[in-house]
């Protein structure tokens, strides 16, 4: 599903090659003005750098993606993929490499205003009433969050997770990311996750949608099963229910 890097290209080179080809494909939204500050109400603002919607990408842009139904999401070398299951339905996919990982999930939203600064609050007022400790912050991506969530450590005791959450409203869908592991204490860790989520891709489909209603996934053809629960090098201690290092019941790995 990925292809092979030559040796000495790292895996933000393969995502660059996607960025540009992409800017190549998107419409262009110059004659757009950019929203500032809140967007509650508002309509989503131009996404020349992503992430995209299917309609606006060619073919030959889709090239270097794992399919995933509801997501067409970028690969990058020895990066894991795993999905989680809401009864019968795939609703979300996280992607790991090395110590650090990105769950992306798409929800339908309205035709005419983001959703994303409503999101926003509600989540940072979910993990306030649960004790957190929430930082609103505008990075690369646009407005989100950084959060100190409570969780119990395998011992029984209480610690925290740090987790950042980023959202992007498009045309009838948003996309959450929730960055986790060292990516979301180190920048540098980050980037490439982040071009990760720039690069997504969302399959809306025309079917109507109650907003907020998740995107159904789908496994790729060629996915690789791993069984539940088989021990994986580099996983850090599971940290409770946000950890995306434990969590779905299913688990491909792409090479």
């Amino acid at each position: 599903m990925f292809r092979r890097r030559a040796k000495g290209e790292d895996a933000g080179n393969q995502l660059d090659e996607l960025a540009d080809a992409d800017s190549n494909e998107f419409e262009d939204a110059s004659d757009l003005e950019d929203g500032e500050g809140e967007r509650v109400g508002l309509p989503p603002a131009p996404r020349p750098e992503g992430p995209f919607d299917i309609n606006e990408v060619e073919g030959a842009a889709k090239d270097g993606r794992v399919d995933l139904g509801g997501l067409l999401v970028p690969g990058v070398d020895g990066m894991e993929l795993r999905v989680e299951v809401a009864g019968d339905a795939i609703v979300a996919a996280t992607l790991v490499l090395g110590n650090s990982a990105i769950q992306l999930q798409a929800f339908a939203a309205p035709r005419s205003e983001g959703i994303w600064g409503e999101v926003r609050d509600e989540i940072a007022d979910g993990i306030r009433q649960q004790g957190g400790v929430v930082d609103e912050e505008e990075s690369n991506l646009g407005w989100g969050l950084r959060a100190q969530v409570p969780v119990q450590l395998p011992d029984g005791t209480r610690g925290v997770q740090l987790v950042r959450f980023v959202g992007c409203d498009g045309p009838r869908w948003f996309l959450r990311g929730v960055i986790s592991g060292q990516a979301a204490m180190q920048d540098d860790a980050a980037a490439v996750l982040e071009q990760v989520f720039r690069q997504t891709i969302v399959v809306r489909g025309d079917s109507p949608m109650a907003p907020r209603d998740p995107i159904v996934l789908r496994l790729p053809e060629d996915a690789q099963m791993v069984p539940d629960g088989m021990p994986q090098q580099g996983r850090p201690a599971s940290m409770g229910d946000l950890n995306p290092f434990d969590r779905g019941p299913e688990i491909t790995e792409v090479r």
